[in-house]
């Protein structure tokens, strides 16, 4: 579905991937893990088409897409979900989903997906007419999420979706991720937490300083010694 090859990236004159190389299949939920400045964040702005590669190429279904703007990239079926929630804070929060679905033609559908969209977070649809800004930041992530599906992605990007969320809305964050997979859509999940990343997603990459330091199944990379310590604490 999604494949990376040799992949290298630069901020101004700081190499942020060096050689990457990674694949999503339909379906599938991976995790892409590392400690800040790893990569993680730079990896999805460049699958997303916010930052150009200066090495090598992204494949989605067989489609070169890096040389594509990034809203011809969203009309293919990628939907990158930011860091830090990107919201439009004067916006209610139904007008922030409508706006999900800038690129789509078919209103009677996307009325139809807001719904069950809601129907996944229900407290935005108690929510609906207050203004992003007043959400709280478990609920506003939960709108940025809400937002991106909105785009009928065929995949779904999350960058640090726990970040800063009370342990709660953390667990209800895991448990929405799962069921959005579970309905068809891959997911690419980065995260720092190695625990929560392979709760949901069956395989991973390991970033250090800009490479794929390791790969693998969760039970390989949760029983691996050099996981073990640098990411679980359990060395």
């Amino acid at each position: 579905m999604l494949e990376v090859k040799n992949l290298s990236v630069y901020y101004g004159k700081y190499q942020a991937l060096r050689d990457v190389t990674l694949r999503v299949k339909k379906g599938e939920s991976v995790a892409v893990i590392g400690p800040n400045g790893s990569g993680k964040t730079a990896l999805l702005r460049a699958i997303s088409g916010l930052l150009r590669p200066s090495e090598g190429e992204i494949n989605f279904f067989g489609e070169r897409i890096d040389k594509l703007e990034t809203h011809e990239i969203v009309e293919r079926g990628i939907s990158h979900c930011p860091e830090r929630k990107k919201l439009f804070p004067d916006m209610t929060v139904f007008e922030n989903l409508e706006l999900g679905a800038y690129l789509r033609k078919d209103s009677e559908k996307i009325q139809r997906d807001i719904d069950e969209i809601i129907s996944l977070f229900p407290l935005l649809g108690k929510r609906k007419n207050q203004e992003a800004k007043t959400l709280s930041g478990g609920e506003q992530q939960m709108l940025s999420i809400a937002r991106a599906l909105l785009s009928n992605p065929k995949l779904l990007m999350l960058d640090e979706p726990s970040l800063g969320l009370a342990p709660l809305i953390r667990e209800q964050l895991i448990s929405v991720i799962g069921e959005i997979n579970r309905r068809g859509i891959a997911i690419l999940l980065v995260e720092q937490d190695l625990g929560l990343a392979l709760t949901l997603c069956t395989r991973g990459y390991v970033l250090e300083t800009g490479r794929v330091c390791l790969e693998g199944t969760r039970r390989y990379l949760t029983g691996n010694p050099r996981v073990k310590e640098a990411y679980l604490g359990l060395i």
